[in-house]
């Protein structure tokens, strides 16, 4: 198999990766309940596979450099199995908070590698294209994440969990088999006698700060933030302030993740090329801002549907423009840049969560006001930051 015919086996990876984080959200309410676990549970639940998938994200980074994309990306399908294996037993909040720092080791492995491995075998013209469809499998499978774990759950509460382990290995025996190494032995070689010592996560960070990337890192940091902001407490939120059921909000989540996937592939292409990078991404901040707020104007089901709708789509739109302008900044670093890339969403999988659950607990709309806050500023602030990135790169 050649490396271009597996693009569709990548494509399917990064969607399982994207599933599992958001796989335990609509059954949240129960396992706190099964659990006697607090409200803030909700939020940390999620914020604990963000932690080690930052942790980690810049080591599998240059790992895949150095090794090649294939090895990381069995190893995370791997951690993926085992991650959800570990959650379909867990009796105790304790195992099952265990098991989502595991999914975030996994996740670090294969998300920097799959988005390096798809720059390795596109050229610059078709890049574009190929992070559209890319930016669709992630942030679909983050998406009909929950929409799937509340169907599933319907034979039981662990169900959703048992799926996704069996589909997780089945992903890596593909892989195994079929999956070519995009990196050739020379470029490994020549990265694993490169001498300098690589800076811990943190110092990364604070590097990138000054880097000619840092605005994009930042706002998928933003986006992520946002997103995770909205879904960590969406089952919370509309079951004790709308009074929705568990399969209402299986329903709604599975049906707007499908639109807002669709509506990704047919717009993103057009509209980029149409208005160009900088005004897409700082008008489908300001909407996703707009729509966060738009929620809690009214609990009518199909009002709700509407805006749930809308928020994904401008997500889903968002998301492969930022990785296309990242790849074409990145040059001969694509797994370092991903690494990154990977760290700075895990940021945001961390602290919007954890904010959310806290913010719930002290009103109800101030998670999603404050969501609507970040993603505003975030527009404005990248909006006058983000021609210098595009001079440079087209320079």
């Amino acid at each position: 198999m050649s490396t271009k015919s597996a693009f569709p086996l990548l494509l399917l990876n990064m969607f399982l990766a994207n599933l599992s984080m958001g796989l335990v959200i609509p059954i949240v309410p129960e396992l706190l309940e099964q659990f006697t676990a607090s409200g803030q549970a909700a939020g940390y639940l999620v914020s604990c596979f963000g932690l080690t998938q930052f942790i980690f994200s810049p080591l599998a980074g240059n790992l895949s450099d150095r090794y090649g994309r294939k090895p990381m990306i069995i190893i995370g399908l791997i951690l993926f199995a085992i991650s959800n294996l570990l959650a379909a037993l867990a009796g105790d909040l304790t195992l099952l908070f265990v098991s989502r720092l595991i999914g975030g080791v996994g996740s670090a492995a294969l998300i920097p590698s799959i988005i390096a491995y798809i720059a390795d075998i596109t050229a610059d013209e078709q890049r574009s294209k190929a992070m559209s469809w890319l930016g669709a499998s992630m942030t679909s499978g983050f998406i009909i994440g929950p929409g799937v774990g509340g169907l599933l759950a319907e034979w039981g509460i662990k169900t959703p969990f048992y799926v996704s382990a069996c589909v997780g290995l089945l992903a890596m025996v593909c892989s195994l088999w079929g999956l070519p190494e995009s990196l050739s032995e020379n470029i490994r070689q020549m990265h694993r006698q490169v001498k300098e010592k690589r800076d811990n996560v943190l110092r990364q960070i604070v590097l990138s700060v000054r880097s000619r990337y840092f605005v994009l890192l930042l706002i998928v940091f933003a986006m992520t933030f946002g997103l995770t902001h909205f879904e960590a407490i969406f089952p919370l939120f509309v079951v004790q302030v709308y009074g929705f059921t568990t399969r209402q909000i299986a329903i709604l989540l599975t049906v707007c993740s499908l639109i807002g996937t669709l509506n990704q592939l047919l717009l993103t292409d057009g509209i980029t090329r149409r208005f160009g990078e900088k005004r897409i991404i700082a008008a489908m901040l300001l909407l996703s801002a707009l729509s966060l707020v738009f929620l809690l104007f009214s609990g009518h089901f199909y009002y709700v549907m509407v805006v749930t709708m809308l928020f994904f789509t401008f997500n889903n739109i968002l998301r492969p423009t930022i990785n296309t302008l990242l790849s074409r900044v990145a040059g001969a670093e694509q797994g370092f840049v991903a690494g990154m890339n990977n760290a700075y969403t895990s940021l945001g999988t961390i602290f919007g969560p954890m904010l959310a659950g806290i913010l719930f607990e002290v009103h109800f709309n101030l998670p999603y006001l404050f969501g609507g806050f970040v993603l505003l500023l975030s527009s404005i602030f990248t909006g006058s930051r983000l021609r210098k990135v595009l001079s440079s790169v087209d320079s």
